[in-house]
Order: structure tokens, then sequence, then C-alpha cells
């Protein structure tokens, strides 16, 4: 049985892989080449033709992998700008947590092809243009990884039901005190961080049915999405998991995630805002904004196959959303909290006094799950 799927460019990186595999060999494991090599002979391919090609043998090799993973334990990929960007591409229609590996010069931003797979990234500090003594030990060390992801016991399975949970900073105290009671109540919370790049991983995870619940804490990814702010392409945001039983909170809906102070228009400068972190700046969203976003809310859940339920914590919805907070405005809860329950059709809602970070709205989350995970 092959152990170890390893993906390059062999035409071009023909003595790299050849040191790699060697290595990997060295090391006890069976390694099957998958070629992604764009086949241009040494000529000079035009861009339109090179993208083509690239994608071409992204999907090849996908289909390839795709077809052996089950009988193969690792796969391992490595590429410079060209090459790691094929190879990143195949190894993203792995399942999200199946052991994939990248050496790569990083010649590329890769936060959103990781967003939604579990791909481990190997710098090399230096080009993959021939052997030195830093690509040597880049490649040994890797292969010494690599035998050990293959020689790892897999996680032992638990009889727990598996709930995905979403949250951020803003709410990070309720995330906590969610995955707290779902462990008292038998249960086993994934979080996943709502800042534009989780909510991929969310989705994927979701779909591919990992769980059996959801409570989504947080929904800032929706400002993210349709008003401003970085993230990564993400259309089952929303939808993902909708035959399941869910629980939907207004968690961060009130404000806006941009980066850096610095960044920030005239506009969102002159708004109610605070710095999160040296990296991140929340500004608080318009009346109007929150209208729409709360609009927006409202008709994922009713276009969901199956009813789902809202609560509302109308002491706030953030952590600076309180008294004295730095983006405190209880009339945008209100119009939140009228909008989501003039606008149900297919989800109940369910008003309650405290703050999103309390222990009191997250037993309301978690029992709320737990009635209607009895009735699924």
């Amino acid at each position: 049985m092959t152990q170890v799927l390893l993906i390059g460019t062999f035409e071009t990186k023909q003595d790299e892989l050849a040191y790699l595999t060697d290595a990997l060999r060295r090391n006890g494991l069976d390694v099957e080449p998958v070629d992604v090599s764009l086949g241009a002979g040494g000529t000079v391919l035009s861009g339109a033709e090179k993208l083509e090609r690239m994608a071409q043998r992204a999907e090849e090799a996908a289909n390839h992998i795709a077809a052996h993973c089950e009988e193969c334990y690792v796969a391992l990929g490595v590429g410079g700008g060209t090459g790691g960007e094929i190879v990143l591409a195949a190894l993203r229609g792995l399942p999200a947590v199946y052991p994939k590996v990248l050496i790569t010069t990083m010649a590329f931003d890769p936060r959103a092809a990781l967003a939604d797979s579990a791909i481990t990234l190997v710098p090399t500090l230096c080009d993959i243009e021939g052997l030195n003594p830093i690509l040597r030990q880049v490649f040994e060390n890797t292969a010494a990884m690599v035998a050990g992801l293959y020689r790892a016991q897999i996680a032992p399975a638990t009889d727990a039901r598996a709930i995905a949970v979403t949250t951020l900073g803003a709410t990070g105290r309720a995330g906590s005190e969610v995955a707290r009671l779902l462990r008292e109540a038998a249960f086993e919370a994934t979080v996943f961080h709502a800042n534009g790049y989780g909510g991929a991983a969310f989705a994927r995870f979701v779909d591919e049915g990992r769980v059996e619940g959801i409570i989504d804490l947080n929904v800032h990814e929706l400002g993210r999405i349709r008003l401003a702010g970085a993230h990564v392409p993400m259309p089952k945001r929303f939808s993902s998991g909708a035959g399941i039983p869910k629980i939907t909170l207004p968690g961060g809906l009130n404000f806006i995630g941009l980066g850096e102070i610095k960044t920030l228009t005239g506009e969102h400068r002159d708004r109610p805002h605070y710095r999160h972190s040296a990296y991140f700046t929340h500004v608080k969203l318009t009346e109007g904004e929150m209208t729409d976003q709360a609009t927006a809310l409202a008709e994922t859940l009713n276009a969901a196959p199956k009813p789902g339920h809202v609560i509302l914590p109308m002491g706030g919805f953030s952590h600076e959303d309180r008294p004295g907070g730095a983006i405190e405005d209880t009339r945008l809860r209100d119009i939140a909290a009228e909008v989501l329950e003039a606008e149900a059709q297919n989800y109940t809602t369910e008003r309650v006094p405290h703050h999103i970070n309390t222990t009191e709205t997250a037993q309301a989350a978690v029992g709320a799950l737990s009635e209607r995970m009895q009735d699924a």
C-alpha cells in the first residue's frame, strides 16, 4: 500500500523531487509520484494558456488523489510559485482534515486556500532551484515529519455528538461558555473563528457531515461579505447544515471588522469605533446597515429547509456593546430584533434580557439546541 503521494512538477524539479523521494524511502515510506508539470517543453506559454494548463493539471491531480486517498495516508506536494499553486489547488480537493503537506517558497498568499482545509506549509526559505544545504535539510525534516504522520494513530472516536459553534474575540466569553455547557450536556463542541476565514472552514466541516447540530453564535462574517472587511469566498457560510438543528444569535452583527486603524476611510473613522488589536478595528454599524444586515440574515434563515431558532440577547451583541462600551447602541439591538421578528417565516425568535457574553445566554442557546436535537 502506498503511504505517500508525492505531487510536483517533475519536468522542472526532477533532481529535487528525486532527493525528497529518497529521503521518504529512507524513513520507510513507499512513494507514488503525481506529476503536475505543465508540459511546456521549455517554451514560454502565454498567460492565458499557462493559467488554463495550471487549472487542468490541478484538476487531474485532484481526481487522482481523491481516487487513491483511501489507500494512501499522506499527500505531500512541492512547489514554488506556479507549482505551489497547482499543488495547493489539488490538495484542497481532499477531505478537510486529511493529512496534507506542501513544501513551498511561499510565493503567494496562502490564507484563502488554507481557510477551509488543514494543509501544513513547510517554507523552504530558499528557492527550489537546485539542491543546496538548506533545501536538503528542509526535505530531510519533512520526510521525518511525514513518516510521523503516517505512523500516528488515528484519533480515537468519541460517543459525544458533535456541535459546530462560531465565535470571535468580541463574543469569546460566550463561545467558551457554550463549549463548556455543551460538554456538560455530553456534546462535543468544534469552535470556529468567524473572522472572514474561519467561516469557510465552518461551512466545509458542516457540509462534510461532521456535526449533528449548530450554534451560530457569531454572524459577524455577514458584514464582511456584504459591507466591508477581509474575507474569502464562502457562499455556504449561512446555508450549510440547513437540514440539522440550528440555533442562531446576532453575535458581532453590530460592527464591521476592518484592518489597522490607519487603513480606515474617513467615513469609518468618524463613526464610533475601537481598536480590537493592533491589526483590527471594529466600526459600529449605522441604523440603515443594521436594518439591511438583519433583513439579509432573516432571508438566509427563511430559506433553510428545516426551521431554525434565533435567540436575541438584548443586553448586548458584542463585548463593547454594553454600558460604557465603545460601540454600545440599544437602538441597533432593537432594530435587529424587530426586523428578525417581523421577517420570521421559517424560524422562531426568543428575546433574552442578558448580554451575549453571559452564562444565561449560553444556557438559553445550549438548552434550545438540546431540545431540538431530542426531536430530530
